[in-house]
Formats: structure tokens, sequence, C-alpha cells
């Protein structure tokens, strides 16, 4: 499994269960075009879900790269080891920024 590079600049933020998730998805998407446009569309800069899976339910949990640290503090993110990119999907960024931000160390 590949690692990000600083892997404790990354941010999560849990988003409860997996059918409400999508409103806060929704938000964060609005809230990342803003600041990501502002930042000059940065290709490490990107917000990825994964579904986690429970006994009872299933719930997501959005990972901000350490890029998107503004916005995930505003958003109530708290600081993370980097997660593994099994699973992952990205919410928000350019598909390029898969390969910047798990780039082979």
């Amino acid at each position: 499994m590949s690692r990000a590079s600083n892997s404790h600049a990354w941010s999560s933020l849990s988003l409860g269960d997996a059918i409400l998730a999508f409103a806060m998805c929704e938000q964060i998407k609005d809230e990342f075009r803003g600041a990501h446009a502002e930042a000059g569309l940065p290709l490490d800069m990107a917000v990825f879900t994964r579904l986690e899976t429970g006994n009872v339910h299933c719930s997501v949990t959005a990972y901000f790269t350490p890029g998107c640290s503004e916005l995930a503090a505003r958003l109530g993110a708290v600081p993370c080891p980097a997660p593994a990119r099994i699973g992952l999907e990205l919410l928000a960024g350019v598909p390029m920024c898969w390969n910047v931000v798990f780039a082979p160390r």
C-alpha cells in the first residue's frame, strides 16, 4: 500500500452514516471548488472519502490532503496519518492528484 508523504499533515472528518453523508459531501465539494481555485488549482490539494463498514451500518470518512489544511480546519477535521490508498474515492480535486498525492517514495 502506498502512503502519501508528510503523513501526519492529513486531516479526517467523520461524515456519519453513509445514507446521510451526501449533504456534507456536497458542502465539502462546494467549499473545495473555491479554495482550490483561490490556491491556483494545485494537484496536491484533494479530498478523498472512504466507506467504513461496521457491525450495524456503514459510515463515510473524508480525508483532506495536507494542501487542504485550511479547508479541513474550517470544517472541523482533525489531524490524522495519511490513509492507505486502497478503498479511497476522490471526492474533490483533479484526477491527476492521485499520482501526486500517492507518489511512490
